[in-house]
C-alpha cells in the first residue's frame, strides 16, 4: 500500500506547477534551464532566493515560506515521496514565494547563477561519519566550492543539527578555511535562541517532525551561522 502511494505522489509531483525535476542529462556538467532565471520565470519577482539543501518533507522550507512572504525560497532534495509533502501544502496555501527542486546536491551549481542565491539553509543533514564520506558532507570543502559558485559574496550559510560530530566538524571547516562565523552554539533552545535578531528567532522557531522527536528525547540542537566568502 505504500508503494502504491508513493507511486502516486510521484504521478502526482509532476502536475506541480511548483516542482521542477531535471533529468540526470539536464544538469550533469552544464547549465540546467533554469540557472540563472529562478527569480524572472518561476517567481516572477526581484525578491532573495533562499535554498533549504536536504529539505525532506519541506516543513522548513514551507514554514519559512509563511513568514517571510517577500523572500522566495527553494527547497531542494533528490527524494521526491518526501518532497510531495511541502511541495502540496504549499499549492493549497497559495505559497508562491516556495518551490521545490527535486535533484541531488552535488549537481546544485548546474542549477544557480553566480550570486543568484542570498541564503543556504542545511537542516539535519546526514552527518557522514565515516572517513569515506567524507567528500559527502554538505559543510565540507568541495560542497562549499560549490556554494561560492552561486552564493552572493555577503550571504549567509546556516546550519542546525542534532549530531555533536557534524556540528564540531562545520566549525572545525570555519576555522580551517577563515569564514566569518556570525552565531554558533552547542545548545540552541537553551542558551541563545533569545538572544537572536526577530527575524532569525522566527526562523529558528520552525521545527521538523525529526527536530520534535530529538528535543524530546532530550538530543542538544546546534547552530552555525557564518559567511564563505571573504569581506
Amino acid at each position: 500500500m505504500a508503494g502504491k502511494r508513493k507511486l502516486e505522489h510521484f504521478a502526482e509531483m509532476k502536475t506541480f506547477p511548483n516542482v521542477f525535476e531535471p533529468t540526470l542529462e539536464e544538469v550533469f556538467r552544464k547549465p540546467y534551464s533554469l540557472k540563472g532565471k529562478w527569480r524572472k520565470e518561476v517567481f516572477k519577482n526581484d525578491n532573495p532566493i533562499v535554498l533549504e539543501l536536504g529539505c525532506g518533507k519541506g516543513e522548513y522550507t514551507v514554514g519559512m515560506g509563511r513568514k517571510f512572504p517577500n523572500k522566495n525560497f527553494i527547497g531542494i532534495d533528490i527524494k521526491g515521496a518526501r518532497m510531495w509533502r511541502g511541495a502540496k501544502t504549499s499549492l493549497d496555501e497559495d505559497l508562491n514565494n516556495i518551490a521545490f527542486l527535486r535533484t541531488r546536491i552535488e549537481f546544485i551549481e548546474s542549477c544557480f547563477a553566480a550570486n543568484e542565491v542570498d541564503e543556504i539553509w542545511i537542516t539535519f543533514p546526514d552527518p557522514q561519519k565515516k572517513d569515506r564520506r567524507e567528500k559527502k558532507r554538505l559543510t565540507g570543502p568541495l560542497f562549499i566550492d560549490r556554494y561560492k559558485q552561486f552564493l552572493k559574496k555577503d550571504g549567509i550559510v546556516h546550519l542546525k543539527t542534532d549530531s555533536d560530530f557534524f556540528y564540531e566538524f562545520s566549525v572545525e571547516q570555519t576555522e580551517l578555511f577563515n569564514f566569518q562565523v556570525l552565531e554558533s552554539t552547542a545548545d540552541l533552545y537553551n542558551e541563545k535562541i533569545e538572544d537572536f535578531d526577530n527575524d532569525t528567532q522566527e526562523i529558528l522557531s520552525i521545527k521538523t517532525h525529526y527536530e520534535g522527536i530529538f528535543t524530546e528525547k532530550g538530543h542538544k540542537i546546534h547552530y552555525l551561522k557564518f559567511k564563505i566568502h571573504e569581506a
